[in-house]
């Protein structure tokens, strides 16, 4: 198989590999736990969806590679659970979510229905300790559930911009120590938006009463927001109006909430399995440049989407209620990782035209051949048993309620030897840190390097610089060009992460996952036009990052802590 990097390496065995496993066994696991469900050629399917993985073409979500094969193996990633106003399903929901981190899932939930702080309960004659307090609980829980006995769970929190808890949920992480496994993003709607640009007042409403509770400048809520963001990098935003818009299935409801980093907008109890293609091996050299293997890309595409078909058949299902709306829907989310690195290698800059267009294009052809795939199953399978609710009925055929998403890709990426999704290079050298317990991981990436060696500029000065800084900008005598190349997240303006988000999400079915990299010295006004435009290019969720506005870092410069070194 592909040689694994020394971080690959490490990573999964930590988390993945299975006792005396080795990583060849492991991929050789998971096919045979998807082939099972094949009606025929077990032998041919085996062999494709161990090569994708074997070569680190393709890979599926964490839960899949840990479980598939398992008795009871639960193999998905990603799950919505509702939260009622009431005693009895707030805590059945804080069951099956602790279920469903002991499987190697993440958990949504928006909050909204419950009854603010202070509110009347008529069967005690007590007062409501509110949704934030009910949300520390859930963190508190999730923090001695570890996920698949490796790491802490995942949660997304949201809060509709209606509740009148609101302006609390908004600073609830502002002390820097509360809510540590929450994502926390504002349900925003297209109403809010309006009142703040036309600096309109802005109703906040008791969801047990539906009576307003109080009424606040929208324009003074929206500033509350985004200087929240710029102290913390919370809360995001989630724009539902936009989300239902998109909505295949708009006959099953409204989707108020997503998955923990927010790719994939799921009604209650949906779960959905992600996978992702790693596109710096979709590259075809002709002899004078290198360019993208369109052929076998398709090929790639066509062997995911049947492989995360088969999670959803070969799956063990925690839950009754998920199993059925899963399978009713049957939703996968195939994307992407390599994106940054598959740029550098056709040298193409992050921060330009040329990528957001090649971004466009390549998109618009994973979707495109994404649905083809999904519609010859459907031929072979039949479509999604609620295909007849869908806005796909009466013409398109379809396997899958949605085929597409683009995932963070944080611990599969780094399997695979690759940059994360479709993030520009974070650092040119960097420590990763949190994601082994308390062990951290030290990366000079490796196509830099490459790149640098075969151009003989790689001397100890260069050396020296990386690693403090993670960066070649500074460095005189290294061409403009070739500093273009390898500019890192924090020297590449906002406008180009918007607009590589904005491509990206024009040809993805579900959403895109994507943090908005920004200086230390980022103002709260910058912040705000950056959610602004977001919601003006269509975004179904916009999250951003100011350079070490929270004390525990996930990537770091090497320079940060000069003991460690990149080296």
């Amino acid at each position: 198989m592909t040689n694994l990097s020394p971080n690959g390496l490490q990573i999964l065995r930590a988390r993945y590999l299975h006792k005396t496993e080795t990583p060849d066994e492991l991929f050789q696991r998971v096919a045979k736990h998807l082939v099972a469900v094949e009606d025929k050629d077990h032998e041919l399917w085996f062999d494709l969806f161990y090569g994708v993985m074997r070569k680190l073409e393709f890979l599926p979500n964490s839960p899949t590679l840990m479980n598939a094969g398992l008795p009871n193996g639960q193999l998905s990633a990603c799950f919505v659970l509702p939260v009622e106003d009431n005693l009895e399903a707030i805590f059945t929901t804080l069951k099956n979510a602790a279920l469903i981190h002991n499987s190697g899932g993440g958990t949504g939930y928006n909050f909204s229905k419950l009854r603010p702080k202070d509110d009347i309960i008529t069967s005690s004659e007590g007062s409501s300790a509110g949704a934030i307090a009910f949300m520390k609980i859930y963190d508190t829980a999730t923090e001695y559930v570890k996920q698949a006995g490796k790491r802490r769970g995942a949660n997304m929190g949201i809060l509709n911009v209606t509740h009148s808890d609101i302006e609390a949920f908004v600073t609830s992480k502002s002390d820097g120590v509360s809510l540590q496994n929450f994502n926390i993003s504002v349900g925003i709607t297209n109403a809010f938006i309006y009142a703040v640009e036309k600096n309109k007042n802005w109703q906040l409403v008791n969801p047990r009463t539906k009576k307003v509770s109080k009424t606040i400048q929208a324009k003074k809520l929206w500033n509350l927001i985004v200087e929240q963001a710029q102290k913390t990098g919370e809360p995001g935003l989630i724009f539902l109006d936009t989300i239902n818009q998109d909505n295949r299935l708009p006959k099953q409801g409204e989707i108020y909430c997503t998955n923990p980093c927010g790719e994939v907008p799921l009604f209650d109890f949906e779960s959905c399995n992600l996978g992702s293609i790693n596109l710096t091996k979709m590259v075809v050299h002709d002899g004078k440049k290198n360019d993208i293997d369109w052929k076998k890309l398709e090929k790639t595409i066509s062997i995911a989407i049947r492989f995360l078909d088969n999670v959803i058949s070969s799956n063990y299902y925690l839950l009754p209620n998920i199993k059925h709306i899963t399978m009713a829907n049957r939703k996968i989310g195939l994307g992407v990782m390599g994106w940054a690195e598959l740029l550098i290698i056709l040298g193409i800059p992050y921060a330009s035209e040329k990528a957001v267009e090649l971004a466009e294009v390549l998109m618009k052809f994973i979707q495109e051949k994404s649905h083809s795939a999904s519609g010859n199953l459907a031929q072979i399978r039949g479509c999604f048993p609620s295909w007849n609710e869908s806005t796909y009925a009466p013409n398109t055929l379809l396997r899958n309620a949605t085929c597409n998403s683009i995932a963070p890709t944080g611990s599969i990426s780094v399997i695979a030897d690759t940059s994360y999704s479709i993030e520009p290079l974070y650092a040119l050298a960097y420590k990763r840190t949190g994601i082994l317990d308390d062990k951290t991981q030290i990366e000079i990436n490796s196509i830099f390097l490459e790149k640098m060696k075969s151009l003989g500029l790689w001397t100890k000065e260069i050396q020296d610089e990386v690693i403090v800084n993670g960066s070649i900008q500074n460095i005189k005598h290294i061409p403009k060009e070739i500093k273009k190349i390898f500019e890192t997240s924090l020297e590449i303006p906002a406008k180009y992460h918007l607009l590589h988000q904005k491509v990206f999400q024009k040809y993805t079915d579900n959403a895109v996952s994507k943090t908005i990299n920004l200086a230390s010295n980022t103002s709260a006004k910058e912040i705000s036009e950056i959610y602004n435009t977001a919601w003006k290019y269509g975004l179904k969720g916009i999250t951003v990052y100011r350079n070490g506005s929270r004390a525990n870092q996930i990537l770091q410069p090497c320079g940060v802590n000069l003991k460690d070194k990149c080296s």
